[in-house]
């Protein structure tokens, strides 16, 4: 996003199509005033985050806007325990096995696979083969397209955020922000359903 208000417009138009758990990431010009307006604006009703979170300072700046998510790209035990011991869920970022298995045990509720598109469902499944008990979230070029596959691979949840935003084209229009939010929450009803 380019600023903060086009992160709000976002936010809100996805809100609109059905996501319940939202991650800005600290990228975002002014992002911790943005997660302050929709904690603010929306309470228990919408899970607010923040992603990129790369350190504890920035971690306790994340919680204290509001944030009841952290979203980390890389293992941090640091960015971790900040999160746990303030009752967030805390999502520590993976892509080998060593590293979801080290993001687990440094507190990670559920593990972010970033980035997920490189390898596809299939690597996903290689990994819940000696790993099922990992809760597992892959994030990167999951699309309604493909989120059955994913959940049949041993996805606990999805991203979407690169889906969702790029529907809405340079202007990033609402309208359509919505409709492909509407399209995905429904993809990941079905496939959740096994339909």
């Amino acid at each position: 996003m380019g600023s903060a208000a086009q992160a709000e417009r976002v936010a809100h138009a996805a809100i609109e199509g059905g996501v319940r758990v939202l991650e800005i990431p600290l990228t975002t010009p002014d992002a911790l005033s943005v997660v302050r307006t929709l904690a603010d604006e929306y309470g228990e009703e919408i899970a607010v985050g923040t992603g990129t979170v790369l350190d504890a300072d920035a971690a306790h700046r994340s919680l204290d806007a509001g944030a009841s998510v952290i979203v980390t790209p890389h293992v941090a035990p640091d960015v971790l325990a900040v999160a746990k011991a303030a009752g967030a869920l805390a999502l520590g970022g993976a892509f080998t096995p060593t590293e979801v298995l080290a993001s687990l045990r440094a507190g990670s509720d559920v593990v972010k696979l970033f980035p997920a598109e490189a390898l596809g469902p299939s690597y996903l499944k290689s990994i819940k083969a000696p790993l099922a008990h990992v809760p597992i979230c892959p994030t990167g070029g999951v699309t309604p397209g493909n989120a059955a596959e994913w959940f049949a691979a041993g996805a606990t949840a999805v991203g979407a955020a690169s889906y969702i935003t790029k529907a809405g084209g340079a202007d990033l229009d609402p309208v359509l922000i919505t409709k492909a939010a509407a399209e995905f929450v429904g993809a990941v009803a079905d496939a959740r359903a096994g339909r």
